[in-house]
């Protein structure tokens, strides 16, 4: 009569709880996966960051020849790196654009050093064949769009369509806006997570690009 509840309390002692082992195989487990699942995780995140990003560009440019067909005058978007943050610039042709400067990605509530913003422009609409996107300038590059929405270009012809120069402008790949992600460590330094807006031709037209598009 005794001898079932010992037993029973022995029972008990045995099934309560994890021992330490247990709770240690427990916690390597979990920490295996994780260090499985963070690679994918930060990834998926960095991806997304530069897809926003690079919507914001394309926005950008559009929202600019919208103004300048709609006001019939002359519409920039301008772009720099301030204190290693990217910021762009929306603005009438001729005014200064000191006080339209904003972040790029504000909203998304983007840090410092996390995408790093470049362009191949060598001047105002301009590139050469040759260039490559140059990343974190601190000096502002400009596209600029004329009053039709078109690129706007200072040799201008009223008889022979196009010149020359002014196909050479923005040579073979374009004027390219590429944002991407900065590399851990050197936040003026691009990974190959990449993405870009291209202004391909002079009449003003654009398609977006990743990774090697948008060297």
């Amino acid at each position: 009569m005794t001898e079932k509840p010992e037993r029973s309390f022995s029972l008990c002692q045995q099934t309560a709880g994890f021992t330490l082992i247990e709770l240690l195989v427990v916690i390597l487990i979990i920490g295996v996966l994780a260090a499985i699942a963070a690679p994918g995780w930060l990834g998926f995140v960095n991806r997304q960051r530069v897809n926003k990003a690079n919507d914001i560009v394309v926005a950008a440019l559009q929202e600019a020849q919208r103004e300048a067909k709609k006001r019939k005058l002359g519409y920039s978007v301008s772009f720099r790196t301030d204190n290693n943050i990217p910021q762009i610039a929306i603005y009438p042709k001729d005014i200064d654009p000191s006080s339209f400067w904003r972040t790029l990605g504000e909203d998304l509530g983007l840090k410092a050093g996390q995408i790093v913003l470049g362009t191949n422009l060598t001047d105002t609409n301009t590139t050469t064949s040759t260039s490559s996107v140059s990343y974190a300038s601190t000096t502002p590059t400009t596209i600029t769009f004329d009053y039709t929405g078109a690129l706007d270009l200072l040799v201008k012809t009223k008889t022979s369509g196009l010149t020359s120069v002014q196909n050479n402008k923005i040579g073979n790949k374009g004027l390219i806006v590429a944002v991407a992600v900065a590399k851990p460590g050197a936040p003026t330094q691009a990974t190959e997570m990449k993405r870009c807006v291209i202004v391909k031709t002079l009449l003003g037209s654009i398609k977006t690009g990743k990774d090697t598009e948008c060297d």
